[in-house]
């Protein structure tokens, strides 16, 4: 269930791009549809590198800082849990 509404959410973009070009005139189409396609590109990549390992990544028994994690930068460790991929993909939709 949980890839399923992270399909919804991502499908949610798609019909913003729609909503946003029917705003616009014919000819700002292609440029609304790319400057979409580009920001949800560069949003999943932002989560990819930083967004993940700073909101879920677990901080360090060391360490201080509680505010921020430390580790799964660029997804490592992932292959500990399977259910990590989920998750990665749900909240990424989101941003």
């Amino acid at each position: 269930w949980m890839l399923l509404a992270a399909a919804l959410v991502f499908f949610m973009h798609s019909g913003f791009s729609l909503l946003e070009s029917g705003c616009v005139r014919h000819k700002n189409t292609q440029n609304i549809l790319a400057k979409n396609l580009i920001v949800v590109t560069v949003g999943f990549l932002c989560w990819y590198v930083l967004g993940w390992p700073l909101a879920f990544g677990v901080p360090n028994d060391s360490e201080t800082n509680k505010f921020a994690g430390h580790n799964n930068f660029v997804m490592d460790g992932f292959m500990d849990s399977p259910s990590s991929f989920r998750n990665w993909l749900f909240q990424g939709a989101f941003c």
